[in-house]
């Protein structure tokens, strides 16, 4: 059997989403001359493998270091500024759905965006999360 291969994130390296994005980047996509977006859409591309770190469905430890710096940076103010985002954009978003997901979020319910990272993470049943 291949040993997974083990990718690190560096969570002190997170202080809000679009450093998360940079921290994935730095970790997911070396040798790739392009970025991901600030899109779960992109982090789910980039875990499917197929360029970057993740050569395919190959098993993959990724290791997130100092995980609760992670936990701060992307809990619930974090996530108040990206919904409210996007709910600027009703052009763009699905305003009913992103105001009802800021209510479930002040009311102490909703997802935060590291909520939704981690499900992103779980739907890769090669990808092993090892919160450290």
């Amino acid at each position: 059997m291949t040993p997974a291969r083990v990718i690190e994130i560096d969570g002190s390296a997170v202080r809000d989403i679009a450093s998360l994005y940079a921290e994935l980047d730095r970790a997911l996509m070396p040798g790739v001359d392009w970025r991901l977006g600030e899109s779960l859409d992109a982090l789910n591309d980039a875990l499917s493998g197929g360029y970057g770190a993740i050569e395919g469905r190959e098993p993959v430890t990724l290791r997130w270091r100092d995980f609760a710096a992670s936990e701060a940076a992307l809990g619930v103010a974090a996530t108040r500024d990206w919904l409210r985002a996007k709910l600027a954009r009703p052009e763009l978003f699905d305003a009913a759905r992103f105001s009802a997901e800021l209510a479930e979020l002040e009311a102490g319910r909703g997802r935060t965006y590291l909520d939704r990272v981690l499900e992103v993470i779980a739907e890769h049943p090669n990808i092993t999360l090892v919160r450290a």
